[in-house]
Order: C-alpha cells, then sequence, then structure tokens
C-alpha cells in the first residue's frame, strides 16, 4: 500500500478496480474462522463483477475479463501467504464470470516456496490460466522472465490470432534461456527444493525462538512471522508515537532505518514500511539461496536478530 501512495493521484481508478486483500493477520474479523474469512472475501470479488458487469470488462479490455494476484505476496506487504482455500474460491468466482485467473509469482515461483510454483504450496489444487514468473527462473545469473498459460489459453490464441500479440525487444534471448536452463537443472539434480524446505523450518524455528525470547528487547514489536520455504517475512507494529517521532524527524521509519543497519553488518534484506494499509505496519523479508546449509541459516538470523535488536534500542527504547 505505502508504494502506491506517491503515485496515487496519477492512478487510474476508474478502469482498475481492486478487492480486499487476502491478509488474513491484519484484517480477518474476531471470531471469524478461516472458512469464513475467505467466503466473505469470495463473496467481495463475486459482488465486484456484478456491480462492474462482466460485458462492460469485456468492451474495455477486448478480452476476457481477469482476476491478477499474487501467490504469496511479496516485497509490498512482506511474505503474506493467502489462508487456506482462497485461491481456489477466488478460481471459482473467476470461472463462474467466464474470467482468467492469473497469478503473479515473480517473486515466489521457481522453487522460493520450496515447490515449483507456489500454487503448489497454497494452491489447494487451484491452477492459473496465466502465470509470471521471473526471478527463481534464473537465479540471478540472468536477467530472464516468462509467461506461463494452461492449455485452454493455448488453444485459444492457437484459434484465433495464432500469435501472441505483444513482444519485448530482449525475449527468447538464448544466452538467457540457455542460463535459465541450466539453472533448473542444478535445482533439480542436486535436490535444492528439499533442502529450501528443510532450511526454511530451521529458520522459522529460530526466529521465533530469538523473538519471543522474553529477554529480547524487539519481541513487543514482532507481529507477525510468516512464509515457507525460502521465503519469509517478518512483521513489526511499531506503536505510532513511536514510529512517526523521533524515527520520523530522521525522515526514515523503523523499516527503512532496519534494512541501513542488517547492510551495516553485511546483510543484505528488502525492508519496508506501510506494508498494511500504508501506514501500519514495518516488514523485513528473508530469502537465502536455495543450496543455503544450517550454518549458513544461522548467521542469516543472528545478523538480522542483532539488527533488529540494535534498532530497537536505539530508537524505541
Amino acid at each position: 500500500m505505502a508504494r502506491r501512495v506517491p503515485y496515487e493521484a496519477i492512478l487510474d481508478h476508474e478502469h482498475f478496480h481492486h478487492v480486499s486483500p487476502a491478509y488474513a493477520k491484519r484484517y480477518q474479523r474476531p471470531n471469524e474462522t478461516e472458512d469464513d474469512y475467505v467466503r466473505r472475501l469470495a463473496q467481495e470479488l463475486d459482488d465486484k463483477f456484478k456491480e462492474l458487469g462482466p460485458e462492460t470488462v469485456i468492451a474495455f479490455t477486448h478480452v476476457l475479463p481477469e482476476v491478477v494476484a499474487e501467490t504469496v505476496v511479496g516485497a509490498t506487504s512482506g511474505v503474506v501467504p493467502p489462508p487456506k482455500g482462497y485461491l481456489k474460491a477466488m478460481k471459482r468466482v473467476c470461472e463462474r464470470h467466464g474470467a482468467l485467473f492469473i497469478l503473479d509469482e515473480v517473486m515466489s515461483g521457481m522453487g522460493r516456496m520450496g515447490t515449483v510454483h507456489g500454487w503448489e504450496t497454497y494452491g489447494d489444487g487451484a491452477t492459473p490460466d496465466i502465470q509470471a514468473v521471473a526471478k527463481g527462473l534464473g537465479g540471478g545469473y540472468a536477467s530472464i522472465g516468462a509467461v506461463l498459460l494452461n492449455k485452454r489459453v493455448a488453444d485459444g490464441i492457437k484459434q484465433g490470432s495464432g500469435w501472441w500479440q505483444h513482444g519485448h525487444t530482449y525475449q527468447a534471448h538464448p544466452i538467457a534461456c540457455a542460463a535459465a536452463l541450466e539453472v533448473q537443472k542444478v535445482i533439480a539434480d542436486e535436490n535444492l527444493l528439499q533442502n529450501c524446505r528443510e532450511t526454511g523450518k530451521y529458520m522459522k524455528e529460530l526466529l521465533i525462538q530469538k523473538f519471543q525470547s522474553p529477554n529480547s528487547p524487539a519481541a513487543p514489536y514482532v507481529f507477525d512471522i510468516r512464509g515457507n520455504g525460502g521465503f519469509w517475512g517478518i512483521e513489526f507494529d511499531i506503536p505510532p508515537e513511536q514510529d512517526f517521532g523521533r524515527n520520523m524527524r530522521m525522515r526514515k521509519r523503523f523499516g527503512t532505518l532496519l534494512q541501513a543497519k542488517t547492510m551495516e553488518k553485511g546483510l543484505i534484506c528488502i525492508a519496508m514500511d506501510g506494508g498494511a494499509d500504508g501506514v501500519r505496519g514495518s516488514h523485513a523479508i528473508l530469502a537465502p539461496p536455495y543450496n543455503i546449509t544450517r550454518e549458513g541459516v544461522e548467521e542469516i538470523v543472528d545478523l538480522f536478530v542483532d539488527s533488529v535488536e540494535e534498532l530497537v534500542n536505539e530508537v524505541l527504547l
């Protein structure tokens, strides 16, 4: 949400519509079960289709209406996975209205969650019509992204124009494709997805152990620890009088300061502010390499926890 704020005045609110985020930790109501929460979100999406009218959406886009979602929200909110049954429910609504179900797995796909596709971990059997992948495809060795289509969409293209009427200057670049292929071979040959799952469980254990310790000065501010495989988010809830007081006099909030602190210690992580609603929630993301060892996990967690606790002592206590 916070990333939208600088551009709000020039965003198209007439033709691009949104529904509530699947962010249970923040927006699931008291005494509302997970199933009830998912049903409420599905009803909201269904109501949005009826409000807009599928025929209106078709007339605007000249294609089927579509719903686009990140399987696991990445940088914007800090590794927010969907509640159980959410993606399956959303796809059912799309199918009811003849819409395409599109998943953005630029961050969460190609092994990051410990499975090749994020929807294999969180989809409850629901598969996308179209899927975007990128980061894990080339593993940082080459700049590459890809669009994956299911048979229904591919057949529709073949029976229509016969080709994908879109392009990019460097699409299908042979060197990038070769690099991505080798990365995928290494992942398979070295069984790195299993390693990702195992070391991910260990990282979660260490983060919970250290941040829930009664001796940790950061414990009162840790709102959530979430993720899977090699993708973990730690969200902090800083009281406004603290985060917008002393910190804002430095024109920086907790997340911004935390990212600088980890860099000082030699740890690269993503940290941002306002991920919950544009104001609340500072978060950090840890995304180690798929071949990381248990010792490497321990080093990352130690550096991260030290950074958080130092910062808490410096700006909050």
